[in-house]
């Protein structure tokens, strides 16, 4: 039988053994709930940035879509890759496909149900039509976009941490990985879901700033890699 100083001990004991875990980088979550946050916060960039690209805006004196939070797909991408794997990377970039298209299915839905007559009559209708059709067609163009793009990036990243260099810096696995995506993300997406819409200036224009914003992002969250260690974050819990 314990008596009262053995059961402080043994509880002191248990919460140093808890200090010591949460020091080696471990936070009290177990793999599954990491896959759903990193996951999760990815879908967010995705949907949130395909919903934004419906408004044409500037950077600076240059064209571009409002979607640019999208750009954070890429590093965020190879922090899933670097937790939980290249089969769990890819299988969120299609997740996230499958998402974009249920949602873009869904508001066309909603496009087509009768409209309030005062919604209607302040002008609702018509702005929901334009920016959601507009928007089907976005989906469509960051889909076919991503699943490139972003397979593109897993495979580089794949390859850069292997053949030694997984002791390389680790911020050298985002840009080369990105240095790859980015360009084929820019060039593609512009002009699937905006040509005829824009002319081909505002489309090369475009282009351009996507490059640089998404390089600009890419220069200011790189070290978001360093967010989590090689090794785990979770607790692998029996």
């Amino acid at each position: 039988m314990k008596t009262e100083g053995q059961s402080e001990c043994e509880g002191q004991r248990m919460k140093s053994a808890d200090d010591n875990r949460l020091m080696g980088g471990k936070l009290k979550i177990d793999r599954t709930q990491a896959a759903v946050i990193l996951s999760g916060l990815y879908l967010f960039f995705s949907l949130a940035g395909n919903i934004a690209a419906t408004k044409v805006t500037y950077f600076g004196g240059l064209v571009m879509d409002a979607g640019f939070i999208y750009s954070l797909t890429f590093t965020w991408r190879d922090l899933i890759h670097k937790q939980l794997g290249q089969k769990a990377a890819i299988t969120t970039i299609w997740l996230s496909a499958a998402v974009n298209l249920l949602a873009a299915l869904y508001f066309q839905l909603v496009v087509m149900l009768p409209a309030q007559t005062d919604w209607a009559s302040a002008g609702g209708q018509v702005a929901w039509e334009f920016l959601f059709s507009l928007q089907m067609r976005i989906v469509l163009a960051s889909i076919l976009t991503a699943l490139i793009a972003e397979l593109i990036d897993t495979k580089v990243y794949q390859l850069w941490t292997r053949g030694g260099r997984e002791k390389w810096p680790q911020w050298t696995r985002v840009f080369v990985s990105n240095s790859v995506s980015i360009p084929v993300d820019s060039l593609m997406f512009p002009i699937i879901a905006f040509a005829g819409v824009l002319g081909a200036e505002g489309l090369q224009q475009m282009v351009w700033t996507n490059i640089i914003v998404k390089a600009l992002v890419t220069a200011l969250v790189f070290w978001t890699i360093y967010l989590v260690p090689e090794k785990p974050i979770y607790e692998e819990r029996t």
